[in-house]
């Protein structure tokens, strides 16, 4: 990839492994730039829903995902070239450890595939507790394990004070070409709290005090002004559009989209793309409200159900008025807990039942291990003329419920295989009249065109809440 000066700033904040510190870093860079005045662009490598918000809370800008397996590198370029052309810098947090991605045996879906996709310098966290000339060795096999990854800089967490840095930073400038960035200690006013679907939701733990702190922390302890200059690179925009591709838009078409704490996983990619094609997204909330009025369509993301089953049970005029619009046959698409809370009930691990929206013959019933997890890559089946023969869309599981026995009259249109490459499918995807709902949360700019025939099916319908 050609090295000049016509790209913006950006960087890449990758770990040694998950639970080193990226989303804390990640978002205080952010947080200390923006109080530099700088506008930051915040990016999330792979299918997380809930970092993303953490960025936005710091920078005020919605965040995007990046993700190489769900998404092809034009796609991917595009998607982070549109976000960045109107930022002083962008700053891409890594997901698990660099070079962790859908499998072991090549980089796909990992954080090292972005970086050079974008051709953009990457910073490495360091968990140091424990370290001293150790850290010199770990940085060095992650230096030289793919030379096409430009490793440029070290931050080393979890230190326990300037002797101890001393230690970590003599190592590595003896062993290392990466350049030693600054340090920071272990501080519990920052950390944050992590609940079964990863971290808590920013808009429950992080508010202005707490983006001052974080700030201050990377303030404090990381050359800010060497970052700067380091994120300077190319990202090899001479081949990426300005904005994703996508199909034609056609007449306006209102979208009711579930958007509250019980709801609230969604890419922001997804949503762009579905206006760009003439969506009027009108949010509400199943928690508090009824059905807005003069909807086409409905669009149930994923979220937290679980833990506001009873508030949504109780709200029965929301429900009755879901249920109706599905009965006349209108337009719904629902991911994970949306299908859920379309299900007849929800169980918690108490085994207290929910009564929910019933459209769905099963119940979702939630465990304390994980139910499912990884990339899915969906085919279309039986008539599904969302997912012609022959066309595929792909996406992500992550879920701690079991949807119970689904009766065979349910229509299943998915025709689902693990994206580990394994050749079984298994059946997917329950169609009730014009409600289709899954498990799977689909990225999609993988095939822009069942978004595209979603929002037709919705044009074409007369049927309105």
């Amino acid at each position: 990839m050609s090295n000049n000066s016509t790209g913006t700033r950006g960087i890449v904040i990758a770990g040694t492994h998950s639970g080193v510190g990226k989303t804390a870093v990640s978002t205080a860079l952010m947080a200390a730039f923006s109080r530099r005045g700088l506008r930051v662009q915040g990016f999330k490598v792979g299918p997380d829903f809930i970092d993303p918000g953490y960025h936005q809370a710091a920078t005020g800008r919605p965040s995007r995902n990046l993700d190489g397996w769900m998404l092809n590198r034009e796609t991917t370029r595009a998607i982070f070239r549109h976000a960045a052309m109107s930022a002083d810098i962008s700053i891409v947090e890594g997901v698990m450890g660099l070079f962790d991605g859908a499998s072991v045996f090549d980089e796909s879906g990992s954080t090292a595939q972005i970086a050079k996709w974008l051709g953009l310098p990457v910073i490495l966290i360091v968990d140091a507790e424990g370290l001293a000339r150790s850290a010199g060795a770990s940085v060095l096999g992650f230096e030289t394990f793919d030379p096409d990854v430009r490793l440029t800089g070290v931050v080393a967490n979890k230190v326990a004070g300037t002797g101890h840095y001393r230690y970590i930073e003599e190592a590595i400038r003896a062993s290392c070409k990466a350049e030693p960035l600054g340090w920071l200690p272990r501080d519990p006013s920052i950390e944050i709290p992590s609940r079964h679907l990863g971290l808590v939701m920013s808009g429950e733990t992080l508010d202005e005090r707490g983006i001052g702190l974080l700030a201050r922390w990377v303030e404090r302890g990381v050359n800010l002004d060497r970052l700067l200059e380091i994120s300077v690179a190319s990202l090899g925009c001479e081949t990426a559009s300005a904005r994703p591709p996508a199909a034609v838009a056609g007449d306006v078409v209102r979208i009711g989209i579930a958007r509250d704490a019980a709801f609230c996983f969604y890419y922001q990619d997804n949503l762009d793309l579905l206006e760009q094609l003439g969506a009027e997204l009108v949010p509400w909330s199943p928690l508090t409200d009824s059905l807005p009025k003069g909807l086409q369509g409905l669009y149930f993301g994923g979220g937290y159900p679980e833990l506001f089953a009873s508030t949504l049970s109780g709200n029965s005029q929301a429900i009755e008025r879901i249920r109706g619009f599905i009965d006349a046959n209108g337009p719904v698409y629902a991911e994970c807990g949306g299908l859920m809370y379309l299900t007849e009930a929800i169980i918690d691990k108490s085994g207290n039942r929910f009564p929910m929206v019933g459209i769905l013959p099963a119940k979702s019933v939630m465990s304390d291990r994980i139910a499912k997890l990884g990339y899915f890559e969906v085919e279309g089946d039986d008539g599904n003329e969302l997912l012609p023969p022959g066309q595929s869309i792909r996406g992500h599981q992550f879920r701690y419920s079991e949807l119970g026995p689904v009766p065979l009259a349910v229509k299943r249109q998915y025709r689902v295989r693990s994206g580990g490459n394994n050749e079984s499918t298994f059946p997917e995807g329950y169609r009730v009249g014009n409600c289709l709902a899954s498990y799977i949360h689909l990225h999609f700019h993988s095939n822009i065109g069942f978004a595209a025939r979603w929002l037709d099916l919705c044009r074409q319908s007369d049927i309105r809440t």
